[in-house]
């Protein structure tokens, strides 16, 4: 899997999927267009800021409320390389491997990465270094059946190249 690097969007604990992806856009099907909608009610100049690449940092339970994929879809869509975070709400973490985006769980990631930081970050090792500061952080490494999901760009795309062999 491939090492990410990306400036940090900070968010604190609870960050819930109505605020992530708005439930008013439900009706949008297109990833592209769930993209122009990221974040919009919690930081309404998300997108407009994002660069491919970037990475999301938040504390504890993102991706709590309710089970829309599109949260993860249309954060995967802007460009976001990886969700770290304190803990997630299951259902999230689990869409999120679903659909390909990159997601870790870091206890102490709050405490070593702010907002603009310079993150460079190993999924395969967990390691995650603070280029802006100098410092590192470990998170959880993720098992290999999730990177070669992710490496395969989501679990449908996976089942369909393992279908294939």
């Amino acid at each position: 899997m491939n090492v990410f690097k990306g400036k940090v969007f900070k968010y604190g604990n609870d960050v819930n999927t109505d605020v992530i992806f708005p439930g008013r856009y439900l009706n949008i099907f297109e990833p592209s267009e769930m993209a122009k909608h990221a974040m919009e009610d919690l930081d309404k100049d998300f997108v407009k800021n994002l660069a491919s690449g970037d990475i999301v940092v938040a504390g504890k339970y993102f991706g709590c409320g309710s089970s829309r994929e599109q949260a993860a879809t249309c954060l995967k869509a802007a460009g976001v390389s990886v969700v770290i975070a304190e803990s997630f709400a299951r259902i999230f973490y689990r869409n999120a491997i679903n659909l390909g985006l990159a997601i870790m769980v870091c206890p102490e990631i709050t405490n070593v990465a702010n907002a603009g930081d310079q993150l460079e970050v190993e999924p395969e090792k967990g390691l995650i270094k603070n280029i802006t500061r100098g410092t590192t952080a470990q998170a959880k490494p993720l098992p290999p059946f999730i990177l070669e999901i992710l490496g395969n760009g989501g679990l449908i795309p996976h089942l369909q190249k393992s279908m294939k062999k």
